[in-house]
C-alpha cells in the first residue's frame, strides 16, 4: 500500500502546486494590466453615453477586443457586445457581465478626465457622465478579457464576455439591456451555467469587496397613478372633486402599506412618489393628477402582495372622495438574488483578489439592478467593490448617481482578479463530464 500512498501523496501534491501556480499568475497578470485598466477607465469616463446611444462606447470596447483574438459579436440587444473565449482545456462555458451607459448628469467634479459631452433627451440637451461607475467596471471586464486571453493555453472551458447596453433603464417603455441581451440569445450558444458581474460604489472603501448569499439587491416596480376628479374654480372648491387633495391622501395612504401593513422585520420594503403633475394655474383645481413613483422590495412574495395592496389603497382613497384611480405597475428588475451554492463556492477565489480582510458579508440594498434577469437563465453571483478614496468619511462622499459621484481607480486590479479567480474555480469546482 505504500507505493499507492506515496504515489497519491505525489498527485495531490501536483494539483496544489498547479492550482498555486494558476492563482500567482492570475495576480501578476492583473497587475500587468492594471495601468491599462485605468487608463480605459479614464477614456471611457471623458466620453460617456446614455442608454440606448452607446454607439461610440461599444465601438471602444470592440477595438480593444479585436486584439484579443476572440470571437465577437455586435449590436446584441442594441449596441451591447457579447465576446467568447473559448479555452484550450476542457470545461464548463460561463459569462461575466458589465454595464455600458452613462447618466443624463452634469459632472461638477474638476478630473483632468471629466466629461463635458452633453446629448439629447427627450427634446432637451443634457449633460452626460458615469455617475455610477460603469466606465469603470467596463474597464476591469476588458481588463480580465486580456489576463484570460494571455492565459487561454491553460483556460478550462469557455468564457463569454457581456457588454451590455441600457442597464439604467431610461426608457420606460421598452425592456432593459439585459432583457434584449437575453432574448438574442446572448447565453444560449454556448449555454451558460452561471453569470458573475459586481458593481462599484463610492461608499465602500477602496478594494473592499462585500457580499451576499440569497437577495442581493430589491427589485424596481414602476407605479403610476391617474387621479380623475372635477375641476372648478380655485374660490369653490365645493363645485369640484380635487385631484391634488385626493393625490396628497393617496401618497400618504401608501406610506402605511411600510410602515402598518408589512412586515418588515422579513424584509425592507420603500414606496416612494418621485413625480406629482397636475394643473397650471393658481385659481384652477384641475381635473386631474399624475403620480409616478418606485416600489422597491428584497422579497418577491411580498413584492406582490405590495403591489395589490398599492392598487387597493389608490382605488379606494380616490373612491371615498368620488373620484377614480387608474393604477399601472411596470416591471424594471426583479430581485437579485446570488445563488448560495455559487457564492459559497467562489468565495476563496473573492478572498484571494482582495484579501481575506477587505472581504466581507453584507446586508441587501434597495438599489436594484437588470442583471436580475440572468438569474432566470443560471446561477448568478452579483457582488460590490469599494471605490472610496483611503481616509474617506462614507457618510460624507457623494453616492452613486450624483453630479459629485467620484472613485478612487488605483485597485480595479481587485475586480480583474475577482473575475479571473472565479472562472478558474468554476472550472476546477464543475469539471466537464
Amino acid at each position: 500500500m505504500k507505493p499507492f500512498c506515496c504515489c497519491l501523496l505525489l498527485v495531490t501534491c501536483s494539483l496544489g502546486a498547479a492550482a498555486q501556480d494558476i492563482n500567482k499568475l492570475i495576480d501578476e497578470r492583473a497587475d500587468s494590466v492594471l495601468a491599462q485598466v485605468i487608463e480605459w477607465r479614464r477614456a471611457l469616463h471623458q466620453h460617456p453615453e446614455l442608454s440606448d446611444q452607446e454607439i461610440h462606447t461599444a465601438e471602444f470596447v470592440v477595438q480593444q477586443l479585436q486584439e484579443l483574438g476572440m470571437e465577437i459579436h455586435t449590436n446584441v440587444g442594441g449596441h451591447g457586445v457579447v465576446a467568447i473565449l473559448r479555452g484550450k482545456k476542457p470545461g464548463p462555458v460561463v459569462a461575466i457581465r458589465t454595464d455600458m451607459d452613462a447618466l443624463p448628469v452634469t459632472e461638477r467634479g474638476n478630473l483632468p478626465f471629466a466629461s463635458h459631452d452633453t446629448a439629447e433627451l427627450e427634446g432637451l440637451t443634457v449633460g452626460v457622465m458615469h455617475a455610477c461607475g460603469h466606465d469603470a467596471h467596463m474597464a476591469m471586464l476588458l481588463g480580465t478579457a486580456k489576463v484570460l486571453a494571455q492565459l487561454r493555453d491553460r483556460l478550462p472551458g469557455t468564457v463569454v464576455f457581456l457588454f451590455q447596453p441600457d442597464e439604467e433603464g431610461t426608457n420606460a417603455d421598452e425592456p432593459g439591456g439585459a432583457r434584449r441581451l437575453i432574448a438574442d440569445g446572448a447565453l444560449d450558444s454556448p449555454r451558460v451555467e452561471a453569470v458573475f458581474g459586481l458593481h462599484i460604489f463610492s461608499n465602500i472603501p477602496v478594494g473592499d469587496i462585500l457580499y451576499k448569499s440569497g437577495p442581493m439587491m430589491a427589485s424596481s416596480d414602476l407605479v403610476s397613478i391617474h387621479v380623475k376628479g372635477k375641476s372648478s374654480h380655485g374660490s369653490q372648491p365645493w363645485f369640484s372633486i380635487d385631484p391634488i387633495v385626493v393625490s396628497a391622501q393617496i401618497i400618504m395612504g401608501l406610506q402605511t402599506i411600510v410602515s402598518r401593513q408589512e412586515n418588515i422585520f422579513k424584509a425592507p420594503v420603500v414606496v416612494t412618489i418621485g413625480s406629482v403633475h397636475s394643473g397650471n394655474r393658481f385659481n384652477i383645481i384641475p381635473e386631474s393628477t399624475d403620480l409616478i413613483g418606485t416600489v422597491r422590495t428584497l422579497d418577491s412574495g411580498m413584492r406582490v402582495d405590495v403591489l395589490q395592496r398599492i392598487q387597493r389603497t389608490a382605488t379606494d382613497i380616490a373612491a371615498a372622495s368620488g373620484a377614480t384611480a387608474d393604477v399601472a405597475f411596470q416591471s424594471k428588475t426583479l430581485v437579485t438574488y446570488n445563488d448560495s451554492a455559487l457564492t459559497a463556492e467562489m468565495l476563496p477565489a473573492l478572498r484571494r483578489a482582495a484579501g481575506a480582510e477587505h472581504v466581507h458579508p453584507t446586508t441587501g440594498m434597495m438599489v436594484s439592478e437588470d442583471f436580475s434577469y440572468y438569474g432566470l437563465k443560471a446561477p448568478t453571483l452579483f457582488v460590490f467593490l469599494g471605490g472610496m478614496p483611503a481616509g474617506a468619511d462614507p457618510a460624507k462622499v457623494a453616492f452613486n448617481h450624483s453630479p459629485d459621484f467620484y472613485i478612487d481607480d488605483s485597485r480595479l486590479d481587485v475586480g480583474v482578479k475577482a473575475f479571473c479567480h472565479m472562472v478558474f474555480d468554476y472550472a476546477k469546482l464543475h469539471p466537464v463530464r
